[in-house]
């Protein structure tokens, strides 16, 4: 009961922010928060939102098999960001976008504008799905199920706390709710790390010691090119990951495109890409300190790499103090990842794909229809299994967002147009080719990692290089 009130807390405190910063209700306020963000505000923010509830479960759990080499792909961000900040920003701003996708109607044609916004559709329903339920379904076994409610009943009551606070202030709620939960985020993982330093009785200090010199706390790897794990490979699609997740994507871009002007959102981006490395690198310092904790009291290593902290933190081993830190940790990272989602994917059915811009009353309805959309997906992924979910979310994000980076490739980098109509046939097209390769080239050894989603760009791109027209 004391986890279910702490939640119950948490929820009014995001309702009490959203209305205090929420006073009038527009589309112009829903879509854009009229375009007079504090950029220190958006980028503290969207660290919460990047992190998500994933983060907390799935990252420290890589140290299993992957060591601590996912911050060779998390280097990768920080350039990632930078290009954004000075490549598309610019592109987005100069054009007055309130959808990113209204670009390549602008530059390509109409059908290239349906599919990319198709496309990021398709691609941010699923990973947020994904994201959703893996904390829902934590939150399930923890406390619920002692409790008698059902799986779908706890998702909904989840899903709803959000409609609530997001209904009338769409990213504008989100831009000062996600600061709060990003507060809370950081200073619940901080807490948890601090609190299994004082259980293992070390100091600071020592703690740093040992991680250093764990067989676990190897980083780069150059050596071996066939890895997935190889610098170069992690480092490229760290690079194009951010890219096409942050850059292409309606949900981080709709936060950039609030700030008052071009110059506060490549400030925005700038400072909050450096947030990425210290982040993960605590969840990765955590994962290396629970094996520790589980080696010294005989407890087995589980099968599934996600359950290593969720096995500890929120069974109560490590101490009620950790598992309700835990609770409170996952609540936030999942609303801050999760209200945004909805709100930039009711944004692209409101205004990408049936073009009612500023139509308030179809506006809410299409909200409604996210938020119910969402909830019959992430029944749906309530049966697939993974040992890792992020490695779904980026092997996921290979496939939909690849067609997304080649149309903005194609659109940036040349002076052609093209054969509009047939973009549809190309988009789905190298999504399939890119399967078969990776079939393919495991006959002969080699495993595609997260450079699919280059590849997959490169097959769109190339694809639509051969209907280019001349302008």
């Amino acid at each position: 009961m004391l986890i279910i009130s702490v939640i119950t807390i948490y929820f009014i405190l995001l309702l009490v922010v959203g209305r205090l910063f929420t006073r009038t209700t527009s589309n112009d306020v829903f879509f854009r928060a009229e375009g007079k963000s504090p950029w220190y505000v958006v980028a503290f923010g969207m660290i919460g939102a990047s992190i998500s509830g994933v983060t907390f479960i799935s990252v420290p759990g890589m140290v299993i098999s992957q060591d601590m080499t996912y911050l060779q792909m998390c280097l990768g961000f920080i350039l990632g960001y930078f290009l954004v900040a000075f490549v598309l920003l610019p592109i987005y701003y100069r054009l007055h976008l309130t959808t990113i996708y209204t670009y390549l109607g602008k530059r390509l044609g109409p059908r290239s504008y349906t599919t990319g916004s198709a496309f990021f559709f398709l691609s941010k329903m699923a990973g947020a799905a994904v994201r959703f339920y893996i904390v829902c379904l934590l939150l399930q076994t923890s406390v619920f199920d002692s409790l008698g409610v059902p799986f779908p009943l706890t998702a909904t009551m989840l899903v709803l706390m959000i409609w609530l606070y997001t209904k009338r202030g769409g990213i504008k709620a989100i831009v000062y709710t996600d600061t709060l939960q990003t507060f809370v985020i950081l200073a619940t993982l901080i807490m948890i790390l601090a609190s299994l330093i004082s259980g293992m009785d070390m100091s600071a200090g020592e703690a740093v010691r040992v991680i250093a010199e764990n067989e676990h706390s190897r980083i780069f790897v150059f050596d071996d090119w066939t890895s997935k794990q190889n610098f170069w490979k992690h480092f490229l699609s760290g690079v194009f990951v951010v890219v096409v997740m942050t850059g292409l994507d309606q949900d981080m871009m709709q936060k950039n495109l609030t700030c008052r002007n071009l110059k506060d959102a490549q400030k925005n981006l700038c400072s909050y890409s450096f947030a990425f490395v210290p982040a993960n690198l605590i969840c990765l310092s955590l994962g290396v300190l629970l094996l520790m904790y589980s080696s010294a009291h005989g407890i087995p290593v589980p099968e599934r790499a996600d359950n290593l902290l969720p096995g500890l933190a929120a069974t109560g081993t490590l101490g009620d103090t950790v598992a309700i830190l835990f609770t409170i940790g996952i609540v936030a990272s999942a609303f801050s990842s999760a209200d945004s989602a909805l709100t930039a994917l009711t944004t692209t059915l409101t205004i990408d794909i049936f073009h009612r811009p500023a139509d308030e009353t179809f506006r809410k309805k299409a909200h409604i229809a996210v938020i119910v959309l969402f909830l019959i997906c992430v029944m749906a992924v309530k049966e697939a299994g993974s040992s890792s979910v992020i490695n779904t979310i980026y092997v996921l994000c290979g496939y939909t967002y690849g067609p997304l980076l080649g149309l903005f490739l194609f659109s940036i980098l040349t002076p052609f147009n093209l054969r509009d109509r047939y973009v549809p046939i190309v988009c789905i097209s190298s999504p399939v080719l890119c399967f078969l390769l990776a079939r393919m080239a495991q006959l002969y050894g080699y495993a595609f990692g997260y450079e699919l989603l280059m590849l997959n760009g490169a097959l769109t791109f190339l694809g639509c290089f051969l209907l280019r027209q001349k302008r």
